[in-house]
């Protein structure tokens, strides 16, 4: 554990403690699980910020185009949160898996008609903004920032060959389904039957949790298809025929559900320590003896 790490976990002892002290246990562990959440994803809410704040102060007279004062605003939040070790080298090379893997993407799907990027940019490789790679690496960002911070673990684990092409579909089939069937309905199925055992254990104030992973991915999903509301309402990127202020499409929920089990076995390709293919007792620390075991339940 780094010194910031350290720093970190005494300051959340500190305030649990002090709101455990004044609030009932339940409120306190949920105040505390929100305040962790917040932490994790701060890399994506400042960018978020930075698009509603760019988008009702910018002028198309500007000397600085719009997209490339967010890529360098993004390059500096980087630049920030590793020199200050708000996120370690092991998680700024997941950050980077992302950035290229997203961008790649996004290419891709411009060129296909799927959405475009309205404003004008110097930095931008075949039309798509090299600022779009940072909205990819903030949730790889998040990934790795929720893992260390809730101290996750994720058990049963499917064999990994078994994630890793799972992965591999999905991502294959977000360019392929415009020239082939798309399959996404059998991939959904196939996250619950690879997944349905799994579960993502964390550790909020004094006790650990549990939520099954499949959930913990549609409710992320949720989160990300906001997040994307805000980035149309604010014209970074519009859909083919969306009008800014539109709400984007609920079947973009679903998308956004596959495409984080493969922001997943990404960031499984750095954390394998967080992983363990037998269940885990309450303490999380030791494989369970049995599946019957029975952990304590979230909430």
């Amino acid at each position: 554990m780094n010194e910031q790490t350290s720093n970190t976990r005494r300051i959340e002892r500190a305030l649990g403690d002090w709101m455990r002290a004044r609030l009932p246990f339940a409120i306190a562990e949920l105040v505390m699980f929100f305040l962790k959440q917040g932490w994790a994803a701060l890399f994506g809410g400042l960018l978020l910020i930075a698009m509603i704040v760019t988008d009702r102060i910018w002028q198309e007279g500007w000397a600085l185009a719009r997209y490339d004062a967010l890529f360098l605003y993004a390059l500096g939040l980087q630049v920030l949160f590793l020199a200050t070790g708000m996120e370690s080298m092991r998680e700024a090379r997941v950050i980077l898996l992302f950035h290229l893997t997203g961008t790649a993407m996004e290419i891709f799907k411009v060129h296909a008609g799927s959405w475009a990027y309205p404003g004008a940019g110097v930095l931008k490789l075949w039309d798509v903004p090299l600022f779009s790679g940072f909205m990819y690496a903030s949730v790889g960002s998040y990934m790795a920032r929720v893992i260390r911070s809730f101290d996750m673990r994720f058990a049963p684990y499917p064999p990994f060959w078994a994630t890793v092409l799972l992965a591999t579909a999905i991502y294959v089939n977000f360019f392929a389904h415009h020239f082939l069937p798309d399959i996404r309905n059998i991939l959904f199925v196939a996250t619950v039957v690879l997944f349905w055992r799994t579960r993502i254990w964390f550790h909020v104030g004094v006790r650990d949790y549990w939520m099954p992973l499949p959930l913990a991915a549609f409710l992320s999903s949720v989160f990300l298809w906001l997040a994307e509301n805000v980035g149309t309402a604010t014209r970074i990127w519009l859909y083919t025929g969306q009008t800014p202020g539109e709400w984007v499409s609920l079947a973009k929920m679903g998308s956004w559900y596959l495409l984080l089990y493969v922001s997943f076995v990404t960031v499984t390709v750095v954390f394998r320590d967080a992983l363990s293919s037998k269940p885990l007792t309450e303490t999380r620390a030791v494989p369970a003896r049995s599946p019957a075991v029975s952990p304590p339940q979230s909430g």
